[in-house]
């Protein structure tokens, strides 16, 4: 998977936008939306609420978790923890990028947002680094990969399948061959 199919995923995350138009209940595949009022809050996926914003008829809110002091907190907790803690949401980069992209005029203090998130990323990208380092190192054959997003996951899951690969067929070049066992390459 590549980011861009991830960030095709976060796209169907809900967020909540105020709609400036009026509109009844709208029926998609995926599920109902609506119906929109002027000024009344209604959820809908991220794509759908960057298309309205992008055309002037709606306000999105930010997440909950997108507010300064949560991201401090979420910040701190990850640079104390030599585990990885849960994220407020599974596309908690993804989210910010395209939120800020899109609607930075949205989100109060958008500057110190995207630093905190851009902190906690590099932080948790640190930690996996570090943990891919200690994998390889000790051999391991399997790692545990919990409180993950999948976009970290997609950043090292290359590296990491490429690894295993590679001490296989380490591990099988040290071991004695029987008669008729041939070598996998």
């Amino acid at each position: 998977m590549d980011p861009s199919e991830v960030e095709f995923l976060a796209e169907k995350e809900p967020v909540t936008i105020i709609p400036n138009f009026s509109l009844d209940k709208v029926y998609l595949i995926g599920g109902d939306l609506g119906p929109f009022n002027p000024g009344l809050p209604v959820d809908v996926p991220l794509w759908l609420a960057i298309n309205l914003k992008q055309r002037q008829k709606c306000r999105i809110i930010p997440p909950e978790w997108m507010d300064i002091e949560k991201l401090e907190e979420i910040r701190d907790r990850e640079r104390r923890e030599d585990t990885f803690t849960p994220m407020p949401s599974p596309y908690y980069m993804e989210l910010t990028q395209l939120l800020l992209n899109h609607a930075s005029d949205n989100i109060p203090k958008a500057d110190e947002i995207r630093t905190l998130v851009k902190d906690t990323w590099d932080t948790r990208i640190a930690k996996l680094r570090l943990s891919a380092d200690s994998f390889v190192k000790e051999q391991e054959a399997h790692a545990k990969l919990d409180n993950l997003t999948l976009m970290e996951i997609n950043t090292i899951g290359t590296f990491f399948t490429e690894s295993l690969n590679h001490m296989y067929k380490l591990r099988a070049n040290l071991q004695p061959r029987e008669e008729g066992q041939s070598q996998d390459y």
